[in-house]
Parts: structure tokens; C-alpha cells; sequence
């Protein structure tokens, strides 16, 4: 990345806009969303920015400017229309040390706007760090379809709720009542728009104290042949619901960037050079977890569906009433075979795509 993605605050800050057009006007709209106090730099203000400050929600200075107008902002916006202005203004607001943005100057711009999902407070943001807006757009447009409409008006009572969850509810049973508020009838409820019943449901157990049971969980999780982006959709479901992950050398690290970045990662061997835990111990720590009510993941290369090394925990949990998932993961074989153009078919050998895809030189992560 050449560009780190954050959120900055606003609140009770100035964010600057140095222009008095159409241009600043789309910044405008943007900072709107946010609870900035805008500052409108302009000689002449458009009709719609002129509203903006006789509404008292925006402010004009008309100049003439200097470093001081740009000091302690939050951000700067510099969208005057004119490049050379542009420039001079750049550089009055990098003398004070400011973050700017210049409009469709991006080698003066050390910050750039994302496309913005809202559902505030919930706001996903996609930049290309300037290289393609169309394709940030089109993203934003799937993600729209994949959010729930009311799911930032349920963020918000989960907000509101927060308190009283950590006055009221144990701590090693937060996660799994935030778990399942977001995962069952609360969230439920509230998305077919009955918000009262969802409100009262999770003010009555958090009252009670009655939190669903914290149950272990086992995912025997398939990583494929390497590339995460061949991971199934549940694989990837259940490295961001794990606690603990238990992953071997075969594993390609960003597999791992897709886990809970406070989830825990146990390292158990099987690369070159490295000692390699007993299958009997791998077993033993795996339930000792599950049995603390935690979700565990045992990450495998290839397919989880067809390793060995699942029969012996999976049976020892089913004896300890553990529930115990496979998820199943790309096989070497399908890796190689597609690597190599050919199909495999019922009763095909895959040797073959084997032979080919080695002779090829081609590296599928396995």
C-alpha cells in the first residue's frame, strides 16, 4: 500500500474547503456527512454553499489567506477550479502543516476520499489510491447490496448498549452475547423492523444476565491450495468467528491477514527446518479450548474434508458433546489440474495434470 486507510475525527474540528464553486461544493456534500465545522475559503460563494453558511452550518473567510487560515485543520479541501491557485493554496496549507487534498491534482494530495458505504455508524470505505474511481464505484455498489439497510440503526442500539453490557454481563461472556446479538433474534428482529422487540430482548437478558451458552466450537478449516482468494465463503466466515487458530507451515500468511486480528494464532510446525507437534498433542490442545467455550480453528492446506489428522479430534469431541465442523477446502489434485487447463472427471487419472503442471513450472501453492 502507498496509502494507509483510517478514519479521522471530526468532532468539534474544522475541516477547510478552499474554494467557492461546483468543485468545493462536492467536498461540501461529502463533509456533510461527518459533524466537522466547515470552513468555506471564497472571495464568491455558489448559491448552494452560500446556503450552507447562511444556515449557520458553514462558515465563509474571503480572504485575503494565509498559513494561519490552514492551522489545526482536520483536513483541507482545495477545489477552487484554478490549478495555479490550486498550487499557491497548497502551498499555504502545507506551511501550516496541514493534510490536503488538491481536486484532480493527486501529486499535491496526501490524502485521498474513499467511495463511502454509509450506514452510519457503520461506514466501509474503498479507495484505489487514485488509480481507478470507476472501479471504487462499482465496489461500493456491491457492498450496498450485501448491507442491510437497518444495520447501522442496529449498530447504533448495540452503541447505546455498551455500557450497561460491561457493568452488567461477565467479561468472558461479552463476546459470545455480542455474538449472538448480531447473529440471532436481536438482529433478526431488528432487521424486519421491529426494533422495539429486538431493544427489549437484548435490555431483558443483559438484566438477566441469561447470555446464550458460550459453546465451543472446532472448524476443521481447508486453506486450499494457498491463494486466499480460492478460499470457500464459510472458510472465511469461520477464521474471522475464531478465537484461536491452530495453522501449520503449509499455510500461506495471507490466509492468516483473514482471522480476527485479536484472535489467537498457534503455530504448530510442519515446515521444513522446524519441529513438528505430534498429531496426539495438536488434538489435546484443540479440545482443551473448544472445552473453554472458545471457536477454534485448525487450519490445513488442501482439502480438510480429506485429512488425516481430523479423525481422532473429531471423535474425541463428539464423545465431549463438542461440536465439530469441515469445511472443506480446493484439493491439490483440483489446484494442479486447473493450473494445467485440464478437467478432471469421474474415473479420470489425474496424474496426468500432475505431470503437466510440474513439467509447466507452475507454482500453485501446495
Amino acid at each position: 500500500m502507498h496509502s494507509f486507510p483510517m478514519f479521522i475525527r471530526t468532532t468539534n474540528r474544522r475541516v477547510v474547503i478552499a474554494g467557492g464553486g461546483e468543485q468545493a461544493a462536492q467536498k461540501a456534500r461529502l463533509m456533510l456527512k461527518t459533524d466537522a465545522k466547515l470552513v468555506l475559503l471564497a472571495p464568491v460563494l455558489d448559491v448552494e454553499l452560500a446556503d450552507l453558511v447562511a444556515t449557520g452550518r458553514a462558515t465563509q473567510d474571503a480572504g485575503p489567506f494565509t498559513p494561519e487560515h490552514f492551522a489545526d485543520a482536520a483536513l483541507v479541501f482545495i477545489a477552487s477550479g484554478c490549478p495555479g491557485l490550486d498550487a499557491a493554496l497548497h502551498a499555504l496549507a502545507k506551511a501550516a502543516g496541514a493534510q490536503v487534498n488538491v481536486v484532480d491534482q493527486p501529486s499535491l494530495c496526501d490524502m485521498t476520499t474513499p467511495s463511502l458505504v454509509d450506514r452510519d455508524p457503520v461506514v466501509v470505505a474503498i479507495g484505489t489510491e487514485g488509480t481507478a474511481p470507476v472501479l471504487a464505484r462499482r465496489i461500493k455498489t456491491e457492498v450496498e447490496q450485501m448491507l442491510d439497510p437497518r444495520l447501522g440503526s442496529f449498530a447504533a442500539l448495540a452503541g447505546r448498549l455498551r455500557g450497561a453490557v460491561a457493568a452488567h454481563i461477565p467479561k468472558p461472556d461479552r463476546r459470545a452475547f455480542w455474538r449472538w446479538a448480531f447473529a440471532d433474534a436481536p438482529w433478526q428482529l431488528h432487521k424486519t423492523g421491529q426494533e422495539r422487540a429486538a431493544a427489549d430482548l437484548l435490555k431483558r437478558t443483559i438484566a438477566t444476565k441469561e447470555v446464550p451458552d458460550r459453546q465451543g466450537q472446532i472448524a476443521f478449516v481447508g486453506a486450499g491450495p494457498g491463494a486466499r482468494d480460492l478460499l470457500t465463503l464459510r472458510a472465511v466466515e469461520r477464521l474471522q468467528e475464531a478465537d484461536v487458530i491452530f495453522y501449520d507451515g503449509r499455510v500461506d500468511p495471507d490466509v492468516l491477514e483473514l482471522a480476527r486480528r485479536d484472535a489467537e494464532r498457534v503455530f504448530v510446525g510442519n515446515v521444513p527446518g522446524t519441529h513438528i507437534w505430534p498429531g496426539e498433542r495438536i488434538s489435546r490442545l484443540i479440545l482443551a479450548e473448544a472445552a473453554k467455550g472458545r471457536r477454534v480453528v485448525r487450519l490445513e492446506s488442501g482439502d480438510a474434508g480429506i485429512s488425516g489428522h481430523a479423525k481422532e479430534t473429531l471423535d474425541a469431541a463428539t464423545a465431549a458433546n463438542i461440536r465439530v465442523e469441515i469445511v472443506p477446502g480446493v484439493t491439490a489434485a483440483s489446484a494442479l489440474a486447473a493450473a494445467s487447463g485440464q478437467q478432471l472427471s469421474g474415473g479420470r487419472d489425474p496424474q496426468p495434470a500432475f505431470r503437466s503442471a510440474i513439467a509447466a513450472g507452475q507454482n500453485i501453492g501446495v
